[in-house]
């Protein structure tokens, strides 16, 4: 018998994610095949009157494809994909993997000719272009990851994915506000000192349109103001490897040294992609109250409560710096007191301390507050 919070998470998708309207055309792309979920989104949207694509892709079969990978190739099948996602009006990515490294021994120049071409495309079509939302699908190998069983896992999942979005989006709205009334940003903790400005860059709330789980409040630096030196504490997922301890040193917006614990030469060949990935696109502040822990994956630890999150690479056009790149790279920080503490400072006026906001507009954002 089918999960009934699989039809619960399908019906909040097509309805209030992508609010898919008669007539309108979604993609459906699943890598890692669940066929009940996908089954489930399909007779939501044809209940809204909608009209369902579905793609199916198979994880080894992807790894597979890369690995022999060249940049003709790519483009082609770049081009293939931009024809079918410019005739849709939605997009809803449903990823799940059986093993979070299955393509850690892909070449970086492999993974590269990937962010140039179909990565390139998400990000400049499927983006800009259609209301879109991503999620994974609960299973075994995300359990591991987060350290539970699969039914505590599945009850963990649901309580994150299906919480009342439309709550937080109303508690998002005076940090934004102040966000953008910013110039000024300091980010401390442990091994962290780093300044930037984000002034007149909008921001934007995350509150389960464009990923669930959400739970972030996002804009982007000016792009040559960042300076310092900020340290992760969270491990970092990226094509397939996981890197431990990053350490990124800022002068003038660029990462100008970059060190990890584990892969030194993987983390920056990637960061050497092009010219973009040494500069930051995103900044964003994490605040979904069901997320404590880091589990690899950064659909759940960028919304982690207490956290903030800094990306080489990309920048989103509703908080554009100007930075442009193959890549997009969310780079995790927990501040909490259990992760060593930290704190925000916007124009030199503390906002959040180890994790908890402290301005009385901003309390309703903490985690007693949005469960």
């Amino acid at each position: 018998m089918r999960d009934q919070r699989l039809d619960t998470l399908a019906h909040n998708l097509i309805n209030y994610s992508i609010d898919l309207k008669p007539g309108e055309k979604v993609l459906i792309e699943n890598f890692g095949i669940q066929r009940e979920f996908v089954k489930a989104l399909v007779k939501e949207a044809y209940a809204a009157g909608g009209q369902p694509f579905v793609s199916l892709k198979d994880n080894q079969i992807e790894r597979e494809l890369l690995l022999g990978a060249t940049l003709p190739q790519f483009k082609l099948q770049a081009d293939f994909e931009t024809a079918v996602m410019k005739e849709m009006d939605a997009y809803i990515g449903l990823r799940a993997f059986d093993n979070i490294n299955a393509k850690a021994d892909v070449p970086a120049d492999k993974n590269g000719i990937y962010s140039q071409t179909v990565q390139y495309m998400h990000s400049n079509v499927r983006v800009k272009q259609t209301k879109w939302v991503v999620l994974r699908y609960p299973n075994q190998a995300m359990a591991q990851l987060a350290g539970r069983s699969l039914e505590g896992f599945e009850d963990f999942y649901f309580d994150v994915c299906n919480l009342d979005y439309s709550k937080m989006d109303e508690a998002m709205k005076p940090l934004q506000s102040l966000m953008e009334r910013t110039d000024r940003v300091r980010l401390v903790g442990p091994g962290t000192d780093l300044s930037f400005s984000i002034k007149d860059i909008p921001a934007i709330r995350c509150s389960g349109q464009n990923n669930i789980p959400d739970g972030e409040v996002y804009t982007a630096p000016v792009k040559d103001s960042v300076n310092g030196v900020l340290t992760h504490n969270t491990p970092s997922p990226y094509n397939g490897t996981t890197f431990e301890n990053i350490k990124l040193t800022f002068k003038d917006g660029k990462i100008v040294d970059a060190t990890c614990s584990n892969e030194p030469e993987k983390l920056n060949a990637i960061l050497d992609t092009d010219e973009g990935a040494r500069y930051i696109g995103e900044f964003a502040i994490g605040v979904n109250p069901y997320i404590a822990e880091p589990m690899q994956d950064i659909l759940f630890d960028e919304k982690i409560r207490g956290s903030f999150h800094f990306t080489p690479g990309q920048c989103y056009d509703e908080a554009y710096n100007g930075n442009t790149s193959g890549i997009h790279w969310d780079m995790v920080n927990i501040q909490r007191a259990d992760y060593g503490g930290g704190q925000i400072f916007f124009d030199d006026v503390l906002i959040r301390d180890n994790g908890l906001f402290v301005l009385p507009e901003l309390e309703a954002l903490n985690p007693d507050n949005l469960k």
